[in-house]
């Protein structure tokens, strides 16, 4: 059964357990040892990754190839990374509770299954158990209306999409009599194969993975969301679990159903593109940073969204490059939002960011660089995102869908030098508060990624170069 493959994730959920029963049974507040085990439980899990042999477990339910372990890296690090964030943010908020990291830690343990998935109801699971927890993660301000709002609506909104998700297997798994998604790719081997039932399975698994990653028009929860969650949260929601369903969407749809690409391209080609042409114009009247991020987040998975249109190795390597971008300029933007308080309270928004340039010009130009690197702007690591994408949807023959790409990034810019026009320009505001170190350890680190990306390029291009050709062997 080789259940060794499985090792990272059944080392990360024991810590979990461990946490669980250590946070009970102490009498004071354990909330930073369990963080700090809870870190440590993702550095361990990282390096149980890395040192792992590749193969099938669990009867081929379970695999283990560069692919899943190049996703799983990128979880474990926007996980992480949200983890530090919510220390200091959840005490100044009254929130700091020993529960925190461990539903972090789950969640994790759930998108890590994810990405490993080799049958639909592995990926059932893992779905599952990421979405329980962060069910819980969105209302964890519990005396906050805004949070209890956001909690709400994620789980009737994501309950639905797991309806859909669930139906949409049931329907493959009776028209072709398996679950498995090596099993599939060979059965479909032959288009002619596949029955119409089997092509609506496969539309209605698509929606409830699209739910996932908050592309259009599966997008209704993402703003709200942002906005309500506490936003340690709200940077987690932004980055690991996306990356978690892109990278279902990507084993599902670019291997099991690869030859039946002509089924599916239209409706992923439709969705893209409008996630990125909403992306890029709902945000333009936004008042409030979180809900600019929430459109923000959708366009940029509009992106992404293209090397699966093209459905070749060159778009799911430029894809994986997109997302590994992606995590580090959007945690470190959320840093810099978190880092907005003044005299013990949460801001947000974007007017609050006033002066910034004067106030505290280091924290402006982090902003300031993720911004240009979120627009896209030449040297920053977003430019090389868009690049491959845009490159992987030229060379696929989606002209179309490459020439949208660069218009909406165009009018994307406005709003996010919008906001670079307010930090330096505007009549400065009252100063933020001093800034906890782990969160300006963070922003730096992040800023550090996003500026001299172009000057190491190579070992994010070749880690996506191998793990996308996992796929299209």
């Amino acid at each position: 059964m080789n259940w060794t493959l499985a090792l990272p994730e059944i080392v990360l959920s024991v810590i979990g357990l461990a946490i669980l029963i250590f946070g009970v049974l102490r009498k004071q507040d354990s909330t930073l040892a369990c963080t700090m085990f809870t870190i440590g439980g993702f550095l361990i899990a990282g390096l149980l990754v890395l040192t792992r042999t590749y193969g099938y477990g669990f009867h081929g339910q379970f695999v283990k190839d560069a692919f899943s372990s190049f996703n799983q890296i990128l979880i474990l690090s926007g996980a992480a990374i949200a983890t530090i964030l919510a220390l200091d943010w959840n005490k100044q908020e009254g929130i700091a509770r020993f529960e925190f990291p461990v539903l972090m830690l789950f969640s994790t343990v759930g998108m890590m299954i994810m990405a490993s998935a080799g049958s639909l109801m592995t990926l059932y699971l893992g779905l599952e158990l990421q979405s329980l927890a962060l069910y819980v993660l969105a209302g964890f301000a519990r005396d906050n209306l805004r949070s209890s709002e956001a909690a709400l609506k994620y789980f009737v909104l994501s309950g639905l999409a797991s309806g859909l998700l669930l139906y949409g297997i049931s329907l493959i798994y009776g028209f072709s009599g398996t679950m498995d998604l090596a099993a599939l790719h060979d059965l479909l081997v032959q288009p002619s194969a596949a029955s119409p039932g089997l092509v609506v399975g496969i539309v209605f698994v698509l929606v409830g993975l699209a739910f996932k990653v908050s592309a259009v028009p599966f997008h209704m929860w993402t703003p709200d969301v942002y906005e309500g969650a506490p936003t340690p949260v709200t940077v987690f929601f932004a980055t690991a679990p996306k990356v978690a369903a892109m990278a279902l969407l990507l084993r599902v749809m670019g291997t099991s159903f690869a030859s039946l690409v002509g089924a599916w391209q239209v409706l992923v080609i439709i969705v893209s593109i409008a996630s990125m042409v909403l992306g890029a114009f709902a945000a333009i009247g936004q008042t409030n940073i979180k809900r600019l991020m929430a459109y923000s987040s959708i366009g940029h998975m509009g992106y992404a969204l293209i090397g699966l249109s093209v459905g070749n190795a060159a778009g799911v390597r430029g894809t994986l490059i997109y997302m590994v971008i992606y995590v580090f300029m959007t945690a470190g933007t959320f840093g810099c939002i978190l880092a907005m308080r003044r005299k013990g309270r949460s801001v947000e928004q974007i007017s609050d960011l006033a002066g910034l340039g004067t106030n505290d010009p280091a924290l402006a130009l982090a902003l300031a660089v993720f911004m240009f690197s979120l627009a896209g702007i030449p040297l920053m690591s977003g430019f090389f995102a868009k690049l491959y994408i845009f490159l992987a949807a030229v060379q696929g023959g989606l002209w179309t869908l490459a020439i949208i790409g660069v218009l909406t990034s165009v009018v994307g810019a406005f709003y996010y030098i919008r906001i670079i026009k307010v930090m330096y320009f505007d009549a400065p505001a009252e100063r933020f508060d001093p800034r906890p170190v782990p969160l300006s350890f963070v922003v730096a680190g992040t800023g550090l990624f996003t500026t001299f990306f172009f000057l190491f390029p190579a070992p994010v291009v070749s880690a996506a170069q191998a793990a996308a050709a996992v796929l299209f062997r």
